[in-house]
């Protein structure tokens, strides 16, 4: 890899306007994408360039996204560092193995992890941070039901989606959420994809060219998400939970030896 394609923590600084500080427990915590060279810390560009554009998308100045992200711990069981990096490499094997979307999302509904398994539907409907946030209201529905089995509901965009809670002790810290799935029946009539395309912003040919990249799920497949949405979170509540008994004997420990 040549070494212009190398960024230092000095230029990472100057793009994100945020501390060493921060920088170095963002790396730790696997939230920024990092390689050691000797003992420095060294970004590829291509992958800080990714980063920037899920900023972006998730509708926030690149500075702001950092400060969220290293501040993020605090919101999932006051931990830090989370095990960002961890958390994303299950739900993508998780995405891949059941063949839907995934993504996790704090109790407001706001991304943590990026989206696994993107359908092409998606991917054509949201493409700027103001059609995320048409995802994100969804997602707050979802966080607003008081059922606390996971159930399909009808995202903005026609497709089905569910959810899994993440629990810290008795608190609800997140949320893992299953989408992209194409309801029965589908695809959906003439004025639903106008009316979809008005939404969104497009024209109805943007719309109906990308309308079969959906995932599809007989009844069996469809309450076999429904049994893993709530487990795949489980495993995050244990990991969450599991770091955060080990945070706190960390800290004791700590404030003993500075007696």
């Amino acid at each position: 890899m040549p070494m212009t394609d190398l960024l230092t923590t000095h230029d990472i600084q100057a793009l994100l306007h945020v501390d060493r500080t921060t920088i170095y427990r963002m790396v730790e915590s696997g939230q920024l994408p990092a390689i050691r060279v000797g003992k420095q810390w060294r970004f590829v560009r291509g992958e800080i360039e990714r980063w920037l554009e899920n900023a972006k998308l998730a509708g926030r100045p690149a500075g702001d996204a950092a400060k969220a992200a290293s501040a993020f711990t605090s919101t999932l069981g006051g931990l830090e560092p989370f095990p960002t990096a961890c958390l994303q490499m299950i739900q993508d094997a998780f995405a891949d193995l059941l063949g839907v979307m995934i993504i996790v999302t704090d109790m407001e509904g706001r991304p943590i992890t990026r989206f696994s398994n993107p359908c092409g539907f998606y991917r054509a409907l949201v493409k700027d941070a103001e059609t995320l946030g048409h995802c994100i209201r969804g997602w707050q529905q979802l966080a607003a039901d008081p059922t606390i089995a996971p159930r399909f509901f009808p995202s903005e965009m026609g497709l089905l989606c569910a959810r899994g809670l993440i629990r810290v002790g008795s608190e609800l810290k997140g949320m893992v959420v299953i989408g992209g799935i194409a309801p029965d029946p589908w695809p959906p009539a003439a004025d639903q994809l106008a009316q979809l395309a008005n939404l969104f912003g497009l024209s109805v040919a943007e719309v109906a060219a990308h309308v079969a990249e959906v995932y599809r799920l007989d009844k069996v497949g469809q309450e076999r998400v429904l049994q893993f949405v709530q487990r795949i979170a489980d495993i995050f509540s244990h990991i969450v939970s599991d770091r955060s008994a080990l945070c706190g004997r960390l800290q004791a420990i700590a404030s003993l030896t500075a007696l």
